[in-house]
Protein backbone atom coordinates (compact mmCIF):
# COMPACT_ATOMS: atom_id res chain seq x y z
CA UNK A 1 0.00 0.00 0.00
CA UNK A 2 1.34 3.45 -0.87
CA UNK A 3 0.74 6.44 1.38
CA UNK A 4 1.48 10.14 1.14
CA UNK A 5 2.71 11.65 4.39
CA UNK A 6 3.16 15.35 5.10
CA UNK A 7 5.82 16.38 7.63
CA UNK A 8 6.55 20.06 8.24
CA UNK A 9 4.85 20.97 4.98
CA UNK A 10 6.87 18.49 2.90
CA UNK A 11 5.04 15.60 1.21
CA UNK A 12 6.68 12.16 1.28
CA UNK A 13 5.56 8.97 -0.44
CA UNK A 14 5.90 5.79 1.61
CA UNK A 15 5.19 2.19 0.74
CA UNK A 16 3.94 0.14 3.69
CA UNK A 17 2.82 -3.40 4.31
CA UNK A 18 -0.25 -3.98 6.46
CA UNK A 19 0.53 -6.43 9.25
CA UNK A 20 -2.21 -8.87 10.21
CA UNK A 21 -1.48 -10.31 13.68
CA UNK A 22 -3.87 -13.19 12.93
CA UNK A 23 -1.60 -14.45 10.14
CA UNK A 24 1.37 -16.55 11.30
CA UNK A 25 4.77 -14.99 10.72
CA UNK A 26 7.10 -17.53 9.19
CA UNK A 27 10.43 -18.04 10.90
CA UNK A 28 11.65 -19.54 7.65
CA UNK A 29 14.38 -17.65 5.84
CA UNK A 30 15.20 -18.84 2.34
CA UNK A 31 18.74 -19.91 1.45
CA UNK A 32 21.27 -17.27 0.58
CA UNK A 33 20.56 -15.85 -2.90
CA UNK A 34 21.18 -17.94 -5.97
CA UNK A 35 23.06 -15.19 -7.82
CA UNK A 36 25.48 -12.42 -7.00
CA UNK A 37 26.80 -9.47 -8.94
CA UNK A 38 30.39 -9.89 -10.05
CA UNK A 39 33.09 -7.27 -10.48
CA UNK A 40 32.41 -7.51 -14.21
CA UNK A 41 29.67 -4.95 -13.70
CA UNK A 42 25.98 -4.68 -12.94
CA UNK A 43 23.80 -7.30 -14.52
CA UNK A 44 26.66 -9.79 -14.85
CA UNK A 45 25.28 -12.38 -12.45
CA UNK A 46 27.20 -15.53 -11.63
CA UNK A 47 26.16 -18.51 -9.49
CA UNK A 48 26.63 -17.86 -5.78
CA UNK A 49 29.01 -20.08 -3.84
CA UNK A 50 27.07 -21.09 -0.76
CA UNK A 51 28.86 -22.32 2.32
CA UNK A 52 25.57 -23.74 3.59
CA UNK A 53 24.87 -27.35 2.75
CA UNK A 54 21.63 -27.91 0.81
CA UNK A 55 18.72 -29.32 2.76
CA UNK A 56 16.27 -31.82 1.26
CA UNK A 57 13.11 -30.05 2.47
CA UNK A 58 13.45 -26.29 2.99
CA UNK A 59 10.03 -26.15 4.68
CA UNK A 60 11.47 -28.18 7.55
CA UNK A 61 14.37 -25.90 8.44
CA UNK A 62 14.72 -22.56 10.14
CA UNK A 63 17.55 -20.38 8.82
CA UNK A 64 19.21 -17.34 10.34
CA UNK A 65 17.82 -14.11 8.86
CA UNK A 66 21.13 -12.32 9.55
CA UNK A 67 24.61 -12.78 10.99
CA UNK A 68 24.60 -12.70 14.77
CA UNK A 69 25.19 -14.60 17.99
CA UNK A 70 22.87 -17.14 19.60
CA UNK A 71 21.86 -15.71 22.97
CA UNK A 72 19.19 -18.25 23.97
CA UNK A 73 17.92 -21.64 22.73
CA UNK A 74 14.33 -22.31 23.77
CA UNK A 75 13.78 -25.84 22.40
CA UNK A 76 15.29 -29.31 22.74
CA UNK A 77 15.74 -32.14 20.26
CA UNK A 78 12.56 -34.26 20.18
CA UNK A 79 10.33 -31.44 21.42
CA UNK A 80 6.99 -30.99 19.61
CA UNK A 81 6.43 -27.42 18.43
CA UNK A 82 3.69 -25.38 16.78
CA UNK A 83 3.91 -22.64 14.14
CA UNK A 84 5.46 -19.46 15.61
CA UNK A 85 6.78 -21.17 18.76
CA UNK A 86 10.02 -19.54 19.88
CA UNK A 87 13.02 -21.62 18.81
CA UNK A 88 15.85 -19.31 19.83
CA UNK A 89 16.95 -15.71 20.21
CA UNK A 90 19.72 -14.15 18.12
CA UNK A 91 21.59 -11.00 19.00
CA UNK A 92 23.13 -8.59 16.51
CA UNK A 93 24.16 -4.99 17.11
CA UNK A 94 22.86 -5.16 20.70
CA UNK A 95 19.36 -6.05 19.46
CA UNK A 96 17.66 -9.36 20.17
CA UNK A 97 15.51 -11.07 17.53
CA UNK A 98 13.19 -13.97 18.30
CA UNK A 99 13.42 -16.83 15.78
CA UNK A 100 10.14 -18.72 15.47
CA UNK A 101 9.09 -22.07 14.03
CA UNK A 102 8.09 -21.93 10.34
CA UNK A 103 5.89 -25.04 10.67
CA UNK A 104 4.56 -27.40 13.30
CA UNK A 105 6.51 -30.58 13.95
CA UNK A 106 9.27 -32.06 16.09
CA UNK A 107 12.75 -30.68 16.55
CA UNK A 108 15.09 -33.09 14.76
CA UNK A 109 18.37 -31.23 15.21
CA UNK A 110 19.65 -28.00 16.73
CA UNK A 111 22.74 -26.89 14.82
CA UNK A 112 23.84 -24.14 17.20
CA UNK A 113 24.24 -23.48 20.90
CA UNK A 114 24.35 -20.39 23.08
CA UNK A 115 27.33 -18.22 22.22
CA UNK A 116 27.75 -19.51 18.64
CA UNK A 117 28.23 -16.97 15.87
CA UNK A 118 25.91 -17.68 12.94
CA UNK A 119 25.86 -16.41 9.36
CA UNK A 120 22.89 -15.24 7.32
CA UNK A 121 21.11 -18.23 5.79
CA UNK A 122 22.72 -20.76 8.12
CA UNK A 123 20.40 -23.59 9.22
CA UNK A 124 19.69 -23.12 12.92
CA UNK A 125 17.07 -25.80 13.56
CA UNK A 126 15.90 -28.80 11.53
CA UNK A 127 12.36 -30.13 11.95
CA UNK A 128 10.73 -33.46 11.15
Amino acid sequence: MKLKITVDGKVYEAEVEVFDPEQPRPGYVPPVGQTRVSAAGPGAAVPAQSSHAPVADETKVCRSPFAGVVSRVSVQVGQTIQVNDVLMVLEAMKMETVITAPTAGRVANINTQVGDAVQQGQVLVELE
